[in-house]
């Protein structure tokens, strides 16, 4: 019975053709693991600011644990998971960009409290933009990689494919 039970669950999986997509470009695309991680990474660290708030701690100290929190745990997650990349070497770069997010982030909320008196409102409207920076940051300056640059001289190549140089590599 059991037998017979899991044939056609195993060919309604296997049929899910949305699902392969998302699992194959969950594996292929860095910006689709970003967005997952991400989505993990602002839980926690939504989570932990809004705990902070609650229980009372000042802005600048309530984002600070957070941030603090947040960059351990997200060092894991971008690191490990998005970039595929967790050496250790990268942290301090890693945690130079969060330092600038924090400011900015800071600046921000101080900036935006003028008009919504809701602190953890303001911190929700800046997620998705502060979230964006974060993204160019670590892809551009934490878990770069470095392109081979390949030195070709397009001219030669470009007259090897119209036939220009044929008899050239004969004469001596």
């Amino acid at each position: 019975m059991a037998k017979k039970l899991q044939l056609p669950v195993a060919k309604i999986v296997s049929r899910n053709r949305f699902s392969n997509i998302f699992l194959f470009n969950l594996r292929k695309n860095r910006f689709i693991r970003f967005l997952v991680a991400g989505g993990v990474n602002t839980l926690f660290g939504f989570s932990v600011y809004s705990i902070c708030i609650v229980d009372g701690m000042a802005l600048w100290l309530a984002l600070l644990v957070g941030m603090l929190s947040g960059t351990v745990f997200n060092f894991f997650t971008t690191g490990g998971y998005v970039f595929r990349e967790l050496s250790l070497i990268r942290f301090p770069r890693f945690v130079a960009c969060y330092l600038l997010v924090y400011g900015i982030n800071f600046m921000l909320m101080e900036l935006i409290s003028k008009w919504i008196s809701s602190k953890i409102l303001s911190q929700a409207i800046l997620t998705l933009p502060l979230a964006l920076l974060s993204y160019f940051l670590m892809a551009r300056f934490v878990f770069y990689q470095k392109r081979i640059k390949h030195d070709v001289n397009y001219k030669y190549v470009a007259n090897r494919i119209s036939g220009k140089d044929r008899h050239k590599d004969f004469q001596r």
